[in-house]
């Protein structure tokens, strides 16, 4: 009872101005802020297709370690695709000072798998990888060591394997082939089969 006591009139000492709420500090809504601070350290490969640019971010270390000490060497990135055969995204590395954490951030529309269920081969392995799923993407976590030379991270879907364009030339092809057999000579010689 005393604890409770003393508990109660020290919170009515402490002037109310300076109290913080957890639904200020922890606001569910602003979670993208803490993803556009990392963006500041971060490297950045763009692609464009069908006239949208999209971005994919890639760092070292974690999020900001590499800005608090210039210790270590960052790898170098020799090249960033995307494999639209394999449906996945190929790094490939020119150096690697000293074995480190590397991590991407891959939108949804740019590379997605069935359940959250990425494939990681690192030079040929398939390896074990970390996870976090963010508002427009997943940042998808690993270790790299100085021999490491290529990174296939493989989905099951890719930047639109169909594009607008082809999805409308094909309907367009397929109502005028519908036209030209109903209004030409070629269609009406087919026995027809109801």
């Amino acid at each position: 009872m005393i604890k409770t006591l003393s508990v109660f009139f020290i919170l009515l000492i402490i002037p109310m101005s300076t109290l913080a709420f957890a639904e200020h500090v922890f606001n569910p809504e602003a979670h993208a802020q803490y993803l556009d601070i990392s963006q500041l350290e971060a490297e950045k490969a763009e692609f464009e297709f069908d006239d949208v640019t999209y971005s994919i971010y890639y760092g070292y270390h974690g999020s900001m370690d590499d800005s608090m000490s210039d210790i270590l060497a960052d790898p170098t990135v020799k090249e960033l695709t995307i494999n639209q055969e394999r449906k996945s995204i190929e790094v490939v590395f020119e150096d690697i000072p000293k074995k480190t954490d590397f991590w991407l951030r891959i939108p949804f529309e740019v590379l997605a798998a069935d359940k959250e269920q990425y494939q990681l081969f690192i030079d040929g392995v398939d390896t074990g990888y970390d996870l976090m799923k963010m508002p427009d993407g997943y940042v998808i976590g690993m270790i790299i060591s100085e021999d490491t030379k290529h990174i296939e991270i493989m989905g099951t879907n890719v930047i639109p394997e169909f594009g607008t364009y082809p999805v409308l030339i094909l309907g367009l092809s397929i109502l005028g082939l519908v036209y030209f057999m109903r209004k030409s000579s070629f269609g009406v010689n087919w026995t027809r089969i109801n």
